[in-house]
């Protein structure tokens, strides 16, 4: 199998560590804006060989790792170049713009919208690690705009990474993981941000940040060159989102202010909940 990765970084670059498991006789063919990234790939073992745009027809599949605004364009074109049993997907993690702009191309049946919910903070071809995707859940959008067999030969290759697949249209799927997934990002930034700007009157303060601030602020430290097109691709959930964040901080601040403990108590053994609810998930996904 001959397999194409535009975009060498951690989804990349670990998406090439995983199908070379399960696929062992592949061939991995990388390509990125960044020359830089290709030969550290090449010298990592992440890929084979660099490819040239005019030379994806010859691939089996073709993973389009790269900042979502970037995405359409470019899938656009590689769908422009494939031949017709080229299944091509991206691990995006906005879905609605990139559906709708490739609804008319006319080899929309080769590409499927997918969005691995995998990750860590860190970025570039020396970030990818061996198992980022294995059990991982996998979010399909508009799977009914895939051609039948290009779908087939996608779900044979999560089903190989052991991969949960859930089925969303993508305007929803943009709705969900704006809540699950950029808030978070979001929160992160933004009490690193908080930090930062008061550690500049208290010097001491990172050296009183315990394991709670430092895994609280982790995601702050992801590419900034990921996360700013994903916050504007996605900023009217965002916004949303933002603001009903926003307002149960202020009704927090206004207990903690009113030393309300019945009402503060409540609220925390409320959402201690949460914890709950993630076990069963994870439970329920075999992980």
């Amino acid at each position: 199998m001959k397999i194409g990765i535009v975009g060498l970084g951690l989804m990349g670059g670990s998406f090439a560590l995983d199908i070379k498991s399960v696929y062992p006789s592949s061939k991995i063919y990388g390509s990125d804006i960044s020359k830089k990234n290709q030969e550290r790939a090449i010298e990592l073992e992440l890929i084979d060989e660099v490819i040239d745009i005019r030379e994806f027809h010859k691939m089996d599949v073709i993973l389009v790792s790269i900042p979502v605004d970037k995405s359409i364009s470019v899938i656009s074109k590689i769908l422009d170049k494939i031949n017709n049993k080229t299944l091509v997907f991206d691990v995006g993690s906005t879905k609605g713009a990139i559906c709708e702009s490739l609804n008319n191309h006319p080899n929309r049946g080769n590409f499927l919208a997918s969005h691995p919910m995998a990750g860590t903070e860190f970025s570039g071809p020396d970030a990818a690690i061996k198992g980022l995707y294995i059990n991982k859940t996998n979010i399909i959008c508009e799977i009914d705009k895939t051609d039948i067999k290009i779908r087939t030969k996608a779900l044979e290759i999560f089903k190989l990474l052991n991969m949960n697949i859930i089925y969303m249209d993508s305007r929803p799927h943009d709705v969900h993981v704006a809540y699950v997934s950029h808030l978070s990002h979001i929160s992160s930034f933004m009490l690193g941000k908080t930090v930062i700007e008061k550690e500049k009157n208290e010097k001491n303060i990172f050296d009183l940040a315990g394991s709670g601030f430092e895994s609280t602020v982790r995601l702050a430290k992801s590419s900034p060159e990921t996360w700013t097109p994903i916050f504007l691709e996605n900023k009217k959930n965002i916004v949303l989102a933002i603001e009903e964040y926003v307002s149960n901080l202020k009704i927090l601040k206004k207990i903690i202010e009113e030393n309300d403990e019945t009402s503060l108590s409540y609220i925390l053994n409320n959402t201690n909940r949460i914890k709950e609810i993630l076990k069963n998930t994870i439970h329920e996904n075999g992980k």
